[in-house]
C-alpha cells in the first residue's frame, strides 16, 4: 500500500479519506448520510492508527485493522456497528489498492461478527387503521400541520418510502391522475412507486388547504393563497418541496422522525417507532395480503431480494404467533 506525494513523502492516511470520500460522492454517488458514515468509521480508524504511530496510509495492516476491531469489541461496541467498520475498512483498502495500481490489499481478510438480525416493528392492520382515523379526525378543523401529517402518514404506508425519500420529494414528483410518487433513492436510483385512493386524498388536502399557508407565511406574504387550489410557489427558499416546515423549510428526517415516533408511543407493541416502521408494516401487509416477493423488492428499491425476504420471515412469526394463541393444541 505504498504510496507518496510530490515531495516523495508518505501520502497521509486522512488525505486519501478525504479523495475517498469525494470519489463516493462524485462518483458512486452515495448519499450525504452514507457518506458521512463512513467518515466517522475511517475516521476513527486514522486516529487509532495514529496513536499507535502509524500516519501514513501505507501504514495499514491487517493486524492493524484486527486490533482496532478487537478493541472496539472490548468496548461494547454492538455487532451491527463491528460489521459496519469492518466493511467501511474494507471498501476504503480496495479502493486504495485499485485507484494506485496496488496488488496490496490488508482489509481483504478483515472480518468481523455478523450483526444480529432482529425482526422489524410491524403495526398490525387494526392499529394501523385507528392511527389513520386518529390522523384524519385531527383534519376536521382544517388545522395546517395535523393535514400535513396526516398525509405523510398515509403516503409512508401507502408506498413504503424511506423517510429520506420522503423528505425529499418535490411537488412535480407527484403524479394524482395515476397515483404514483417519482422517488429518488439509494444510490441516486430513480423509481416510481404507486399509492392508494386514501393517500391520494390526504394529498389532495394537504395541497389545497395547508402547504399554501406554510409557503407563504414563510414568504412574509401573509396572504394564505386560494383555499381550493393546488399551490404554486416561488417566493419561499424551498419552494419545490412537497412537504414543508413551520417556517416553510423542507421538511426533515428529524421532524418526520419526531411525528412518527411520538404516534406510535401510544401503539402497544415492542421495537423502533421511527418511520422504518411504517416500511416495514407496508412491506409486511403486502406480503400478507399476496403481493409476489419480487413485486415487494421493487416497490423498496432493494438492489437484493435477500434484503425484502425479511419481510417473509416476518410473515412467518406473525402466522405462529397467530397459530400459539389460536390452536388448541399448539
Amino acid at each position: 500500500m505504498s504510496r507518496t506525494g510530490r515531495d516523495n513523502q508518505p501520502v497521509h492516511l486522512s488525505d486519501d479519506i478525504d479523495d475517498f470520500l469525494r470519489y463516493l460522492t462524485a462518483e458512486r454517488g452515495y448519499s450525504v448520510h452514507t457518506v458521512r458514515a463512513y467518515r466517522t468509521d475511517l475516521d476513527q480508524l486514522a486516529r487509532f492508527a495514529a496513536d499507535r504511530g502509524n500516519q501514513a496510509s501505507a501504514d495499514l495492516s491487517l493486524e492493524l485493522m484486527r486490533e482496532w476491531l478487537w478493541v472496539a469489541t472490548q468496548a461494547g461496541l454492538a455487532r451491527a456497528t463491528l460489521a459496519r467498520r469492518s466493511a467501511s475498512a474494507r471498501s476504503f483498502t480496495a479502493w486504495l489498492a485499485f485507484s494506485h495500481d496496488d496488488s496490496t490489499d490488508p482489509a481483504a481478510r478483515l472480518r468481523s461478527p455478523k450483526p444480529g438480525r432482529t425482526l422489524p416493528r410491524v403495526i398490525t392492520h387494526a392499529q394501523m387503521t385507528d392511527l389513520l382515523n386518529l390522523l384524519a379526525s385531527r383534519t376536521a378543523g382544517g388545522e395546517t400541520l395535523a393535514l400535513r401529517d396526516r398525509a405523510i402518514v398515509e403516503l409512508l404506508y401507502a408506498s413504503a418510502l424511506r423517510v429520506s425519500e420522503l423528505v425529499g420529494l418535490d411537488l412535480a414528483d407527484v403524479d394524482l391522475d395515476r397515483l404514483t410518487v417519482r422517488v429518488t433513492g439509494k444510490g441516486a436510483k430513480e423509481r416510481v412507486v404507486p399509492f392508494g385512493v386514501p393517500a391520494q386524498r390526504a394529498l389532495v388536502d394537504y395541497l389545497r388547504q395547508a402547504r399554501n399557508t406554510l409557503a407563504t407565511e414563510a414568504a412574509g406574504t401573509g396572504n394564505a393563497g386560494s383555499p381550493g387550489a393546488v399551490p404554486t410557489v416561488t417566493a419561499a427558499p424551498n419552494a419545490t418541496a412537497l412537504f414543508l416546515g413551520r417556517q416553510g423549510q423542507r421538511l426533515g428526517v428529524r421532524g418526520v422522525y419526531r411525528l412518527v415516533a411520538t404516534l406510535l408511543a401510544a401503539v402497544p407493541g415492542t421495537g423502533p417507532a421511527g418511520p422504518h416502521a411504517l416500511r416495514h408494516t407496508a412491506a409486511t401487509h403486502l406480503l400478507d395480503g399476496g403481493a409476489d416477493l419480487r413485486a415487494v423488492q421493487e416497490l423498496l428499491g432493494h438492489v437484493s431480494l435477500g434484503t425484502t425476504q425479511i419481510y417473509t420471515h416476518v410473515s412467518a412469526e406473525r402466522l405462529k404467533a397467530s397459530y400459539r394463541l389460536a390452536h388448541p393444541r399448539a
